[in-house]
């Protein structure tokens, strides 16, 4: 395969766990999953928004970091192929949608200090989902705490996400998940896994179905 670091992203509910983990069997590679179950602020989060939003994502960042630190110090990044289910960024992206401005801006200043440590991905793939479908999966994995997550804020995590892919010239496979189903069609996942041998400019790059 061409790349060695590769990240999936996407909404709530996208599917990226389930997408990391296959293509880790597929190719044999090393495997880092959020440890969001870890978070003791998150479903406290989904009663309370405004009381519990500052350190719910002050966790995040610092879980994130260090397990993203650790895995990729302890690999050859010229090797091993490694793939993990969340990009270090959506640390400020979900920031910007759930703290108050003067809490933003306190955040944004330590994620600035520990985001320049960090590998980051040669190539982004972005599960792109409509509400629909996002709202069916998160019903489907069945959390207690995600089953009241309003319309309204998965189309603001979505705006987010495509508002920063948008603006940084990060190397992007977007996947319509609306016509693709990797789980289930052995035909969508074998395409996907022969694109990722591709060359790909800075940028967004559609996977073509």
């Amino acid at each position: 395969m061409r790349y060695k670091f590769i990240t999936i992203e996407g909404n709530i509910g996208a599917g990226k766990t389930t997408l990391a983990n296959m293509l880790a069997k597929h190719f044999s590679s090393k495997l880092i999953l959020e440890e969001f179950a870890d978070n003791p602020f998150l479903p406290l989060f989904y009663k309370s928004p405004q009381q519990y939003a500052f350190p719910l994502e002050l966790f995040f960042m610092a879980e994130r970091y260090k397990q993203l630190k650790d895995m990729l110090q302890s690999q050859d990044l010229f090797s091993d192929v490694i793939i993990s289910d969340y990009l270090f960024i959506k640390s400020l992206l979900f920031a910007k949608i759930n703290l108050p401005e003067e809490e933003y801006s306190l955040y944004q200043k330590l994620f600035d200090i520990i985001n320049p440590q960090l590998v980051q991905p040669e190539l982004l793939i972005y599960l792109n989902a409509p509400v629909t479908q996002l709202q069916q999966n998160i019903k489907k994995r069945n959390r207690s705490y995600e089953q009241s997550i309003p319309d309204a804020y998965l189309l603001n995590v979505h705006d987010m996400y495509m508002q920063y892919i948008k603006q940084h010239p990060i190397r992007t496979l977007m996947v319509d998940t609306t016509k693709m189903d990797f789980l289930r069609n052995p035909d969508d996942f074998n395409k996907l896994v022969k694109a990722l041998d591709e060359e790909y400019e800075p940028g967004i790059n559609y996977l073509k179905l």
